[in-house]
């Protein structure tokens, strides 16, 4: 077994394609040389994020794990999704069922309902259906600063349109609502400020998806892995307007995040020609478990609609990409960079 290597974790929000992250938490967690520092995490993210950190003080990986699955079954509405080996041959593809979602009447209406009715118009009729998901968190081990990885949510300040972040005993029910906050769906999510003031707040999704500045402490690990969902290229031309709106979403929710790698790049190459002094800032080495074959498959449609069949089909394919991942580039963790920041910026 190799020595402990410290990991930082950056999950990314993508709604019901959170599940391709708890494939990939479930398959990191299985190996004990591997220890997760801290964790930024935003909208689904924030849930995985909650989730690992609760069952991770309750009882170390295999309450991590069990977390993990606790909150995706209840994501699905049923018990455990993972689909049996001799069921898979009987499981429609993902691509399909994203289509036949798209097609289908309900789904048409519930879309353009989204578009022109505003979420305050349902008065007291207005719930937000992941209060009980995430009312469900014990918040006194999410908020524990003693003990699992720190832990970091980011939100989006209404107001000004900036980002904020909340750990330790910041975090609440309110702030994980608000880091999966869309605003077309969701009413904003408003959180009292220790000046006795109030703040709404939207997805996290706009302004740090995940937010990596979190998690340059310098008591955190250097290694950050960015798990994607958000799949930063497209070959096709979207056309019909459901594309055209979920490829400006992944556009935009893609865009904080590639923003920061690039002044991480930035850093390096300093660093790289002696410009600055190595130490004095945070030389992060980047790495990326993604899927983009996969999420180019998939739709909003499979990101609103968390079916059971999907979200297990997400899980099994990001254990699959983690494992890929750390046949790969296991052994670079703690040692080098595996991510080509300045191919993703060509």
């Amino acid at each position: 077994m190799p020595e402990t290597v410290r990991i930082n974790l950056a999950l990314q929000g993508g709604g019901a394609h959170g599940a391709f992250t708890w494939g990939v938490l479930d398959r990191l967690l299985e190996e004990e040389w591997i220890e997760i520092a801290g964790i930024s995490g935003t909208s689904a993210g924030a849930l995985n994020g909650a989730a690992l950190k609760s069952g991770w003080v309750a009882n170390g990986r295999a309450g991590a794990r069990e977390s993990l699955r606790a909150l995706w079954n209840e994501v699905s509405g049923l018990g455990d999704m993972r689909i049996p080996a001799w069921m898979e041959n009987f499981v429609p593809d993902p691509y399909f069922v994203a289509r036949a979602i798209e097609a289908s009447p309900a789904f048409a209406f519930v879309d353009t309902l989204s578009r022109v009715v505003s979420p305050y118009a349902y008065g007291p009729f207005y719930q937000n259906p992941l209060a009980k998901v995430v009312g469900h968190f014990d918040y006194g081990r999410v908020c524990d600063e003693g003990q699992g990885p720190d832990l970091h949510i980011c939100a989006t300040r209404v107001r000004d349109g900036k980002v904020q972040v909340f750990t330790g005993d910041e975090i609440n029910t309110d702030v994980i609502l608000a880091s999966a906050c869309l605003p077309t769906l969701f009413q904003a999510v408003e959180i009292a400020q220790p000046d006795g003031t109030t703040e709404a707040y939207w997805d996290g999704g706009y302004t740090g998806n995940p937010a990596l500045f979190p998690l340059f402490d310098p008591a955190l690990p250097d290694d950050i892995v960015i798990i994607n969902i958000n799949p930063i290229e497209r070959r096709a031309v979207p056309r019909s307007a459901q594309d055209i709106q979920n490829r400006i979403n992944e556009i935009s929710f893609n865009s904080s995040l590639l923003r920061e790698l690039r002044a991480i790049d930035f850093v390096q190459r300093l660093i790289g020609q002696g410009k600055i002094e190595d130490g004095s800032m945070k030389n992060a080495r980047i790495h990326m478990i993604a899927d983009d074959a996969l999420m180019n498959d998939l739709s909003v449609a499979t990101k609103l609609v968390p079916l059971a069949t999907v979200i297990g089909q997400l899980h099994d394919a990001g254990a699959a990409a983690a494992e890929g991942f750390l046949d790969a580039h296991g052994t670079d963790l703690g040692q080098r960079q595996t991510l080509a920041l300045r191919q993703m910026f060509a």
